[in-house]
Parts: structure tokens; C-alpha cells; sequence
């Protein structure tokens, strides 16, 4: 097991001012250690940890000082520091708890000085007036009264003075509270400081009830009696007050009764008083005047449900119910409080006071189990099982046991147990076989359908009760029953958890009953041959929960039942080998060994030597049929109880087994597992290495390696690192051109958690380093990956790259550098999709190179010599730079020829393909760490304009009526005349006849090769024409479309990173950050523009993932105007809906196009804890304008409208 590393601790340290440090500087000695230079000391250090050392050091100072120590100005002027310290600190701070346990061991003689230290700082605390300063007095208050001598002291000696600032902060909060209605953030610290005052009020009148009641009731004109009058109103005020915090109207019933317990005469006569105010039945006559005046709205009016239940909270834990000490009114009130609780149970649904009433309910369980202990025979008697109070409860529990709430079912099971024993207590000579009450409610339990969830915690109940053996006796088949059920995994845990208390209970009871362990068979036929027969037959949810939850509960309780599982299985394994639909007796087994090695129950090196189970057996389940079972053996050689147990050779020889036959997984479920299970094998292999490199440099220690093996640990290493090796040669072998997507995705997997896992810092031991193992082959192999037409496969293969980028790098010759970077260049403009992908992740490679700038980018882009010169500028950066340049010249040629022929770019150099690297390469770049920022603001701002540019050649086809695809070659009239009033819509920059009429592109393109900045040669421009002599191809509308609508997917993924990865810039000084403020409006105007106009699917909802990344950065930046620019544009575009402009390009067919994606990203901006103004202004709109018609208004126009605030409304 890996151990956590402790959290530190964190002390602020307290300082002192200048005149108490001169203080302590006029007594300190420099000779010899006095109180005062070692309080000096502690108040220079600035570490709380240092400073709790320096004052555990003041008592054993102090207690060497002499009895006339005690008249010495210098002790009492260390003691006021003390206190006005302590006084200081926050209640939190660990510093306030270890100087109160310090003061606590103070001498005798020094006790006095001390608490007149204390009273004075005290007094200058209880003076303070403010309101929002009363948090911190009531803190001290409460820290005082908490085994604190000398604060308890304090408080003694200022009693009065400390009864006035309790009510006068009550009052004073309260009022302040009322003030600021409706300002949530003030009136919930408020209400949070009126909780604390509350409790610290209720800690006062318990911890020094002996000194109020010395005047308490003798003088009732005396200041005590009517500051506890004040307390009482106040907290019977808050007790009714709806408004306030459920915690504080809690937290006032506590309150009231302990107030009213304290001030009542004769206390015989309190429960009466309660129960009177709980049924609603006060009689003023009975009632003392002063509590009529204090609580008369708990006499005169009708009691809220939440009012009755607080008090009931409160009388249940305010009274003293154990030993008789309240009599049979006592008891009167205990039945009462069930009645009113009862009565509630069926009011009060929401789910805080649900919950509520649900733990007061199990807190009068235990109120009701400690007064039996002493209970008349009359309470016995209404507290049985047959009793109405119980049958209540048993209703409640019936009604609540499967409440959606965790708090309120785990509260139910709790009531129930405490049922259960208050019935046991209730009986003389209890019998649990004979008693029917268990008897009634085992046999209505058990008739319930096992789909019942809150009927296995009972049962868990009544099994603690009466003992497992009692209930089988009813029925042998509840265990096979209730595995039946497991094949849900919603009743697993349940279920699993009745099992358990079951069969740990029929153990303890059979362990008592027989003296040898005949009984184990028996124990065996009921628990453990069932689940046997369900993990070689049962279907795989039923197992997989089975094992998951059932087994380890099991073999925990029992773990030489292993044996017996093994024996059972292996005796069956040969006829019984399963499928691919069941595991069989050899799955199962392998099940059994794999939970019982990761639990800690068994040794596999000892079960293998022994011969229990065979390395054959195994290996068939290494290879069986059954996807599961395969896992299942594979965790068995790979997971263990303990991180640093070693790998024996058998384990590694199986493992090269495993992944001979199984890294083609066609699951991707089992692929993850695999990586999974592997990675635990080599953070194995790593930890153990550790600690066999610290045995070896400790050769007396080598005793400490386990008897399992006798291999000498320099032996031991060496295997693993030829294991290891093994296991690379195998993965790389597996990468051949080719290879399936699932076999490269577990290789690479794979090979990734090993180059993690074994990449320890510099200077430590390491017994394997996948750098080693890397030759150009396998580089070369893993760039091959990028070629997968899979984006993980090209994810993990770069992140892998990463990993090993050094000695990767190192490997690349020139030559085949340019290569690369000539192959990543012709993919970045090929007419397949997934060629620019994988140029994007080459050249994302590339850039790390340190001669990409001399070998490949020097002789295609204009070189910069000063660039070379700084050695500040990071590879990264520089090669980034320069990649990008070249990429901007040669999309702003192919702009320039597609503005002459769509036709054109869409068969030979589509531009989304650059831009798509230009993003990618940018993805990468630590933008918060910048060199050269002027070159980087001169390139942001070509970016844009290039964006620009590009966007208005495409953008006329995503824009027409008909985006889906233009087919000129219709010729019958009407589509002539559709296509017409499309051309004359779209306006298209292309200037040759494709929109008038089909047209055959042939091999040899009219575009002049020289014009491309890239220097293709002619056959390469149109790379998916060549072939065969005069091959031609037809280029269809749909060709063109797709061109169109990928690159302005891509000019919006660039937008959007470009405001996504300069957050910081642009939301400073715009001078200072490589964006401007205009730069980004501009964007901003730019999607409003496409989304608001486009009708191609995939082009608006590519434009939304930009556009919100622009709207949340103008929600985090500091400059107003680019705050409020959602606003605008949310009230323009609700404005232009509205209108109903004949002349307005907003789309409403087609599901209103772009516009709801123009939206939703609006509000999406708006701080997730803000009021949600825009939120609300939208709705608002969109309600009025789908409003009914007016029949005087022109129907058109309101048509439109009305359908695309509809189509809104369905979106938002």
C-alpha cells in the first residue's frame, strides 16, 4: 500500500505592537533567560510552528521562578501580553488552543495576577460595539468557557458584565439582520453570527448555571433574572421567525428549553409545561407570569409544524431522561413528543425538514431506550412491540425507508434498530425464538419482494437480533434468493451487505456452538456453494456484482475458504471451461484467486509452488474466450495487496504470454482494462525496484527479502529489465504499417504508462528506461501512427513522442528532417480530411526540433538572423514562429487562387488544411512566457486578417438558401431558375463558370505551379487526379461545399483559440497584450455575422465552439466596453427578431440556423453566480413574441417571429 503524504499544517504567527515589545525588551536580560526575552523571542519569530515550540517552553520557566516571583513587574507584564495575545488570536489558530493548555498548568501563586490580566483584556472585549466585530468577542467567549481555567475564571469575575453583551448581541443582530433585508451576502454572515451568539449564550447558562442560580429566582427584579428574561424572548423570537436559517430556529428551540429549565420552579412540574405547549393545551392559569410575557406566542397561538418540531429537538435533548430523575410527567412527555413527531411525519416533506424530524425521531429512540432503564411498568407497556407508539414507527419506517434522501434512510435504519431494543427492553426474560413480535415481523419481511431496498437493512437488523440460524429456519433458500437479486446493480450493495451480516453471524453462532470445526461444511453448503454455481452459470452482470461486492465480504470474513473454492473449481474445471456467454469453473477460479490476491488473502508464488493451481491453468485463462475471464487472470498476475511485493519470473513469463495473444481486443472496455492492470504490473516493478536497489546498498538488510524468493536483488533487477525490454520489443513489433486500430491503441497505451511510470528524477536508480530502447526504427514507427485515420491513435502516439522527445529528436538526421517537414507541408494541403490532422500533429513534433530552423525552414520562409543571435528565445517559440509564417504565405497564395476558382482550391489545395496547422501548432505555445512579442503581435494580426479573408471567399456557399450542395447540372427550367435566384444571393468572389454549368477538371490544372509559394511541382497540385494518362474526375457541388464549410470550421477554431490562449493580454492594457481591444470586437462582429447568416449545420455550430470561447473571455476581462458587449449583441440580435425587417439576412427556416447557437453562447457568458440578467431579459422577449397573434397586425411578419422565438424557447 502507498502511503499518503501528510498535509502540512499551516500556523499563521501572531506579532505584537511596539509597546509591548518595548515592554518586554525593558525586563528581558541578555545573561540568562527570563519570561520576558523568551516571550521576546517568540514574538520576532515569524513561523506559528516555531512559535508554538517558544510557548511550550513559558510553563517550565515559570515554575522554576520563586514564591516572590509573583510581585515582580515583570511576571505581570508577561501576563497581560499573554492575555492580550491570546485574546488576539483567531479560534482557529492553533496557537489560541496550545497557549490555553500552557496557562492551564499556571502555579498557584500566579493564578491571581493572571486572571486580573485576563478580566481587564477581557473587559476591552465585552466594550466592543460594532455588530460586524461581535463574531470575533463570541469567539473568545466560547473559547474561554472550553477547559480553560483561567478563561472560565475571567468569565466568572465578569458575569454580569458577559450576560449584558450576550443579550445586548442578540438584540443588536437581530436588528442589523432586519436592516438588511435583502441583501442575501450580509444576512447570511448575520444569521451565521446569531447562530454562534446563540450557541455561546446556551454554553454560558450551562457551564455557570451555579452562578445564575444563586439570584435566579430569589430576586426577580435583579439584573441576572431579566437578562435571562431577554434571552429567553429573544431566542423564543427567533424559534417563530420563518425567515431566518433553518440552523438558527434549531439552534433557539435548544435554547428555549434550556433557558426555560433554568428559570422553571418547581422543575417536577416542567415536562407538564412542555407537553402542554407541544398539544397546544397551555392554560394561563398554571403558567408562571414571566413565561407568558417571554414566550406567549408559544402559549397563545397555533404552533407551525416546524415550530412543534424544534421544540421537540429541544426537550429531547435539553432534559435529563435517564434515571427516572422527571417521573411519570416525564414519561407522559416522552409519549407526547413520539405523538407529535408521529403526527408531523405526514406534513413536513421538504426534504431539509424531513430529514430533520427523521434524526429528531432516532433521538427519541435513545431518549426512550434511556428511560426504560428506570421506566414505570406503564411506560413498558406502551413502549412494546404491540403497543401503538411502536406500530407508528413501524409505519414510518415502512413509509421512509426508501427515501431519496441518504440521510433520511440511514436515519430509518437507525430507528428501527433502536425498535428492536426498545421492545427487548420491555420484556422480562426475553426469548428471541418465542417472542412474536420478532416472530410477526420476521415472516412480513420475508413476504416482501426482494425488490424492496429498505427490507435488507431491516432484516441486517433483526439478524443481529435473533441470530441468522432463527431465520433460516423459515427458509434455507434466502441466501441463494438473495444472490439472485444481484444481478441489479442498484440492489448489489444492499444485498451485499445483508449477506454479510448474515453469514458473520451464522459463524460467530457456529464457532459458539461447536467446539472443533465440523461445523465449516455446513457453513460452506449455505454461503459458499451458491455463489460457486452463479460465477461458473450466472450471466455477467450478476458475476461481475457478485465479485464486486459479495466475494471480498466473504473471503474477509472467512479467508481459508479459499481452499475450499479452489478445490470445488478445480475439480470441475476440465468439464466445465465456459464461453464467450459464461466464465465456467475456470473463469470463476480465476475470479476467486484474483479478489483474494488483491485483498491480501493469498500468496500466488505459494498456491503455484504448491501445486494447488498450475502456470496451465492459468494460461487457459489468460487466452479463454470469455473477455472477462481473460482480465481476471491478468489482474491476478498484476494486482496485489502490497505496491513493493516482487514480480517473480513465473509472473513476468505469463504476462509475455498475455500479450501474445491478446492486444488485438476488438472491446474497448477490455483495451482499458489491459492498460489499466499493465500499469499496476510496472508501478509494481518500479516501487519494488527501489527497495531492492536500498537492500542491496544495505547488504545487512538483505534478510528482510521475503522467503517467497531467494534470488539475490542485483539477480532480481536484471530480470526486470529484461522483462521490460521484452515487453517494448513486443509492442513496437505489433506497430507495423498496417496494424489494426485496437492493436495500436493498447501498444501505445501501453508504451506510454511505461515511459511515465519510469521517468524518475536524475541521480535515483532507475531498473529500466524506455530512452534505451529507442533506435530511429522505432521513431520512425511511431510517426508512421500518425497516419491512423483514428485521432486517439495519433493522440497517443505524440504524447508518446513527447515523453521521449529527446533522444527522438536527437535521432533525426537532416535529411530525413526535411522529409518529414516536406511530407507535413504536402499534407497540410491534401483534399482528405485526416491528412491535415496528421500534418497538425507532425509539425507539432517537428517544432521541438533544435535544426528545424536551419535544415528545413531556412530555405522556404525569409530567415531572421537576429532570432538565431538571442538565446533567450526558447526552440519552441522560434520554430513555431517561422512554421506558422511559412504556413500564413502559402494559405494566403491559395486564397488568392481560390478567389479566381473555387473549383480549383476544392480538388487541389482546399485551405482549411493550414489553418487547421496554424491552430494546432498554436495550441502548444506558452503564450504566458513570450519572447518575441513584437513578432508575435504582427503575426496574431496577419492571422486575423487572413481569417477574414478567407472567410469571405467560402462563406458565400455555407451562407445560400441551399448549403447542402448547388447542382447546376439540373437543366430542366424551374432548378435553372432556382439556381439563378441562389447566384444571385450568394454573390460568389469565384470568377469562372462552375456556378453556370458542370464542369470536368482533368489532370493537367490550369493553375501556374510558380504562383504557390510552396513551389509544388504541376503533377502534385491535384494529388487526388494522378494516375493514369488523361484520367479525369468529376468535381461535384459536394466537393465544393465540403472545402467551403471545413475552412470555416477551422477560421473559427482559430478565432476562438486566439482569444482563449490570450485571456491575460487582452484583458490588460491593450498596448501591452499581442490582441487589441478593436481586434477583438472585430472577432466579436465577425460570428455575429456567421452565425446570424449561415444555414450550414456544421459551419454554425463550428462558429458557436469559437464564439464561446471569445464570450467567456470578454466575461473575465477587465475592460467595460468588452464586458458589455454580450449585452449588446443580445439585445441587437432579440431587437432584429422583433422587427421583423423585410431586409433582414436572419434566417428563419431550417430550425432558425445559427441563431440559437448566437444566443445560447450570449448567456452562457454570464458568471455562473451573477443574477442572470440576460437570462431573464431573453426569456422575457422570447415569451412576448410567442404570444398569440394580433389579428390587426400583418400576419407574416408575426409569423416569422413567433416560429423562431418557438425554435428558440426549444433550444435554450
Amino acid at each position: 500500500m502507498v502511503l499518503k503524504k501528510k498535509k502540512e499544517i499551516q500556523v499563521d504567527a501572531f506579532f505584537l505592537d511596539h509597546q509591548q515589545l518595548e515592554k518586554l525588551q525593558r525586563f528581558s536580560k541578555a545573561e540568562e533567560q527570563n519570561l520576558a526575552s523568551l516571550l521576546l523571542r517568540c514574538a520576532q519569530l515569524s513561523n506559528g510552528i516555531q512559535q508554538i515550540q517558544c510557548i511550550k517552553q513559558i510553563m517550565p520557566l515559570v515554575k522554576k521562578m520563586d514564591q516572590n516571583s509573583a510581585c515582580d513587574p515583570m511576571v505581570k507584564a508577561c501576563l497581560d501580553i499573554l492575555g492580550e495575545t491570546y485574546f488576539s488570536l483567531g479560534t482557529k489558530n492553533p496557537l489560541k488552543k496550545v497557549l490555553a493548555s500552557s496557562l492551564n498548568g499556571l502555579p498557584e501563586q500566579f493564578m491571581t495576577l493572571a486572571v486580573q490580566s485576563f478580566v481587564c483584556c477581557l473587559g476591552e472585549e465585552l466594550k466592543t460595539t460594532d455588530v460586524y466585530l461581535y463574531r470575533k468577542v463570541l469567539d473568545n467567549l466560547a473559547s474561554c468557557m472550553e477547559d480553560f481555567s483561567l478563561g472560565r475564571a475571567s468569565i466568572k469575575n465578569l458575569f454580569e458584565e458577559v450576560l449584558q453583551f450576550l443579550q445586548k448581541s442578540l438584540l443588536d443582530i437581530q436588528e442589523e439582520n432586519r436592516k438588511n433585508n435583502g441583501n442575501r451576502i450580509v444576512q447570511t454572515q448575520l444569521m451565521h453570527d446569531l447562530l454562534i451568539a446563540i450557541k455561546v449564550s446556551m454554553m454560558f447558562v450551562q457551564k455557570l448555571q451555579e452562578n445564575i442560580q444563586g439570584s435566579l429566582w430569589k430576586h426577580h427584579e435583579s439584573f441576572v433574572w431579566q437578562s435571562m428574561c431577554s434571552l429567553l424572548k429573544s431566542s423564543t423570537n427567533f424559534l417563530t421567525d420563518a425567515t431566518l436559517l433553518q440552523t438558527v430556529q434549531t439552534t433557539s428551540g435548544l435554547a428555549v428549553i434550556l433557558f426555560t429549565k433554568a428559570m422553571y420552579e418547581p422543575v417536577e412540574e416542567l415536562p407538564s409545561l412542555i407537553s402542554d405547549l407541544l398539544l397546544g393545551s397551555v392554560k394561563h392559569a398554571g403558567v408562571p407570569v414571566w413565561f407568558v410575557n417571554n414566550c406567549g406566542t408559544l402559549c397563545t397561538e397555533e404552533l407551525s409544524d416546524s415550530v412543534l418540531l424544534f421544540l421537540c429537538h429541544g426537550a429531547l435533548a435539553m432534559l435529563e431522561w435517564k434515571n427516572g430523575s422527571m417521573g411519570e410527567n416525564g414519561e407522559q412527555l416522552l409519549l407526547d413528543i413520539a405523538s407529535v413527531l408521529l403526527s408531523l411525519s405526514s406534513e413536513l416533506k421538504e426534504s431539509s425538514m424531513a430529514t430533520s424530524l427523521s434524526r429528531i425521531l432516532a433521538i427519541w429512540t435513545n431518549s426512550a431506550l434511556a428511560a426504560l432503564v428506570s421506566a414505570s411498568p406503564n411506560l413498558k407497556i406502551k413502549l412494546n412491540g404491540n403497543s401503538d407508539v411502536i406500530g407508528k414507527l413501524l409505519e414510518y419506517i415502512y413509509t421512509h425507508w426508501e427515501h431519496p434522501l441518504d440521510a433520511v434512510r440511514h436515519q430509518t435504519k437507525l430507528i428501527f434498530k433502536n425498535l428492536l431494543q426498545i421492545h427487548r427492553t420491555t420484556i422480562t426474560g426475553f426469548n428471541e425464538k418465542s417472542d412474536p413480535f420478532f416472530a410477526r415481523l420476521i415472516k412480513h419481511l420475508l413476504s416482501l419482494e426482494w425488490h424492496v431496498k429498505g427490507k435488507y437493512a431491516s432484516l441486517g437488523c433483526l439478524v443481529e437480533c435473533v441470530g441468522t440460524e432463527n431465520i433460516l429456519q423459515l427458509d434455507r433458500t434466502i441466501p441463494v434468493q438473495i444472490l439472485d437479486v444481484m444481478n441489479d446493480q442498484s440492489l448489489a450493495p444492499y444485498a451485499s451487505d445483508l449477506l454479510e451480516t448474515m453469514f458473520t453471524n451464522h459463524k460467530t453462532h457456529f464457532t459458539l456452538s461447536f467446539k472443533d470445526s465440523t461445523w465449516i461444511d455446513q457453513w460452506h453448503d449455505i454461503w459458499v456453494s451458491p455463489l460457486l454455481v452463479i460465477l461458473c452459470e450466472g450471466n455477467h452482470d450478476q458475476t461481475t456484482y457478485i465479485i464486486d461486492y459479495y466475494l471480498p465480504k466473504l473471503l474477509k470474513c472467512s479467508p481459508d475458504s479459499l481452499s475450499y473454492m479452489i478445490r470445488i473449481l478445480q475439480a470441475s474445471a476440465d468439464a466445465n471451461q465456459g464461453s464467450r456467454s459464461t466464465r465456467g469453473a475456470l473463469g470463476a477460479l480465476m475470479a476467486c484467486l484474483r479478489t483474494a490476491r488483491a485483498h491480501g488473502h493469498l500468496e500466488l508464488s505459494n498456491i503455484m509452488s504448491s501445486g494447488l493451481v498450475s502456470t496451465e491453468c492459468i494460461k487457459q485463462g489468460l487466452v479463454h474466450q470469455h473477455n472477462q475471464v481473460c482480465i481476471d487472470a491478468l489482474g491476478l498476475l498484476c494486482e496485489t495487496h502490497r505496491s513493493t511485493e516482487i514480480v517473480s519470473m513465473e509472473e513476468m513469463q505469463l504476462i509475455q504470454f498475455f500479450m501474445m495473444y491478446n492486444l488485438n481486443s476488438q472491446s474497448p472496455s477490455v483495451r482499458q482494462q489491459i492498460g489499466s492492470l499493465l500499469r499496476k504490473l510496472f508501478c509494481r516493478i518500479q516501487e519494488s525496484s527501489q527497495v531492492l536497489y536500498k537492500l542491496e546498498k544495505n547488504k545487512t538488510k538483505q534478510e528482510l527479502l521475503e522467503n517467497s524468493t531467494e534470488r539475490h536483488p542485483l539477480g532480481i533487477l536484471q530480470q526486470y529489465k529484461d522483462f521490460m525490454s521484452s515487453v517494448c520489443d513486443r509492442l513496437f513489433e505489433v506497430l507495423f504499417p498496417g496494424s489494426s486500430h485496437p492493436t495500436r491503441f493498447s501498444a501505445l497505451t501501453i508504451l506510454g504508462s511505461i515511459a511515465e511510470i519510469f521517468s524518475v528524477p536524475k541521480g535515483q536508480a532507475q531498473v529500466f528506461q524506455l530512452d534505451q530502447e529507442i533506435d530511429s526504427t522505432r521513431v520512425r514507427t511511431l510517426i508512421q501512427c500518425f497516419t491512423s485515420t483514428f485521432e486517439e491513435v495519433k493522440v497517443l502516439a505524440f504524447g508518446l513522442l513527447m515523453k521521449i522527445r529527446d533522444v527522438a529528436l536527437n535521432l533525426q538526421d537532416s535529411e530525413n528532417l526535411d522529409l518529414l517537414f516536406q511530407a507535413a507541408m504536402d499534407l497540410s494541403t491534401s483534399t482528405k480530411p485526416y491528412d491535415c490532422v496528421t500534418a497538425s500533429y507532425l509539425l507539432n513534433f517537428l517544432v521541438h526540433h533544435e535544426g528545424l530552423q536551419h535544415i528545413c525552414l531556412g530555405k522556404r520562409v525569409e530567415h531572421n538572423p537576429q532570432m538565431d543571435e538571442d538565446t533567450s528565445v526558447s526552440t519552441v517559440e522560434k520554430n513555431t514562429l517561422s512554421v506558422i509564417k511559412l504556413l500564413l504565405v502559402n494559405v494566403e497564395e491559395e486564397i488568392f487562387q481560390a478567389k479566381k476558382s473555387l473549383l480549383q482550391a476544392a480538388a487541389s489545395f482546399p485551405m482549411y488544411g493550414r489553418v487547421h496547422c496554424i491552430t494546432g501548432v498554436l495550441q502548444q505555445l506558452p503564450f504566458n512566457n513570450l519572447t518575441l512579442v513584437t513578432e508575435w503581435k504582427e503575426m496574431v494580426a496577419r492571422l486575423i486578417l487572413m481569417s477574414y479573408r478567407l472567410s469571405a471567399v467560402v462563406s458565400p456557399v455555407v451562407q445560400s438558401s441551399s448549403p447542402e450542395g448547388l447542382i447546376p447540372m439540373d437543366s430542366d427550367s424551374e432548378s435553372v431558375g432556382r439556381l439563378q435566384m441562389i447566384l444571385h444571393e450568394i454573390q460568389p468572389q469565384d470568377t469562372n463558370d462552375y456556378f453556370m454549368q458542370a464542369k470536368i477538371l482533368k489532370e493537367h490544372c490550369k493553375v501556374e505551379p510558380e504562383k504557390l509559394s510552396d513551389h509544388r511541382p504541376v503533377e502534385n497540385i491535384c494529388t487526388e487526379m494522378r494516375g493514369k494518362e488523361r484520367q479525369t474526375c468529376d468535381v461535384t457541388a459536394q466537393m465544393v461545399l465540403v472545402c467551403c464549410w471545413r475552412s470555416m470550421k477551422e477560421v473559427s477554431l482559430l478565432l476562438g483559440t486566439l482569444c482563449k490562449l490570450l485571456p491575460s493580454q487582452a484583458t490588460s492594457e491593450p498596448s501591452d497584450g499581442l490582441i487589441t481591444v478593436e481586434q477583438v470586437k472585430n472577432i466579436g462582429d465577425y460570428f455575429k455575422h456567421h452565425l446570424l447568416q449561415s444555414r450550414h449545420r456544421g459551419a454554425f455550430e463550428l462558429a458557436y465552439a469559437g464564439f464561446v470561447q471569445l464570450t467567456e473571455m470578454l466575461s473575465r476581462c477587465n475592460s467595460e466596453s468588452l464586458c458589455k458587449m454580450p449585452e449588446q449583441w443580445l439585445s441587437c440580435v432579440l431587437e432584429e427578431i422583433k422587427s421583423c425587417d423585410p431586409s433582414s439576412t436572419l434566417c428563419a427556416t431550417r430550425r432558425s440556423a445559427g441563431i440559437p447557437f448566437y444566443i445560447q453562447a450570449l448567456l452562457a457568458s454570464e458568471p455562473k453566480k451573477s443574477k442572470t440578467d440576460l437570462l431573464k431579459m431573453t426569456m422575457k422577449e422570447l415569451m412576448s413574441l410567442a404570444a398569440p397573434l394580433n389579428e390587426s397586425s400583418s400576419v407574416i411578419p408575426q409569423d416569422m417571429e413567433r416560429c423562431c422565438s418557438v425554435k428558440l424557447w426549444s433550444f435554450l
